[in-house]
């Protein structure tokens, strides 16, 4: 199996980690925030000379994608690209949502039909939240919600819905139908949850161009939302 560089940096966490054959063998992260621009780099060079002491050749490098924070991706994505130019290997773009999502498969009380919604906070009573099965099939898109007692209605009222994230908490006593659970832990994402999305990623070959690609920046909601405004006009 291949030796991937995982980086996420699209909340106030950043981390890094190495991962082959199904295991992390190389893991850091730091909770302090605004410090992207100082651990980032440093974390990818000892990741780096970590896996050169072994005599492991990195075969990709896997980024988180977003939606999240401006500067936090930016400065994933401009470290990620360089690795992958220097070293000349693929890079493996990932959706922020569906890394928050993996550590809650492994929970053993989740029922068959239950549904995972992984939120990142915006501003007041927004969130960007998207929708997952247990086989982390989309059941509904990554989308901006200011969030309502209405909010999820159509897929509450048929299943199970776990809330979670650093958009979660402040929802709690505004989603109150009974199939609404929201999960204290797994507020952000992490470079170690990378991995299994990783490697099946590097199984299917499923790379992004680093020339061109670009993250999912939150403001691409935004940008998303004006033009459907535009378009009601």
């Amino acid at each position: 199996m291949a030796v991937i560089l995982n980086i996420e940096a699209s909340t106030e966490v950043c981390s890094v980690a190495l991962s082959e054959s199904g295991e992390v063998f190389f893991n850091r992260i730091s909770e302090k925030e605004l410090t992207h621009a100082q651990v980032l780099a440093p974390f990818v060079e000892e990741a780096i000379s970590t896996a050169d002491s072994r005599a492991m050749k990195i075969d990709a490098v896997a980024l988180s994608c977003g939606p999240g924070s401006y500067t936090g991706l930016r400065i994933a994505s401009s470290t990620a690209k360089g690795v992958c130019y220097g070293r000349e290997i693929p890079l493996i773009a990932l959706p922020t949502t569906k890394i928050m999502a993996v550590p809650v498969l492994f929970r053993d009380d989740l029922p068959d039909d239950a549904l995972l919604c992984p939120m990142i906070d915006a501003r007041r009573n927004e969130v960007y939240a998207t929708i997952y099965d247990r086989a982390l099939n989309v059941c509904v898109e990554t989308r901006a919600e200011v969030v309502t007692e209405e909010s999820f209605l159509d897929v509450l009222d048929k299943h199970p819905v776990y809330f979670f994230g650093n958009g979660a908490e402040k929802c709690r006593s505004i989603i109150t139908h009974k199939n609404a659970h929201f999960l204290d832990k797994y507020k952000n994402p992490l470079a170690k949850w990378m991995m299994p999305l990783a490697e099946r990623a590097w199984l299917d070959e499923k790379f992004e161009d680093a020339a061109y690609f670009e993250p999912f920046y939150l403001k691409n909601f935004v940008a998303t939302k004006s033009k459907d405004l535009l378009k009601m006009q």
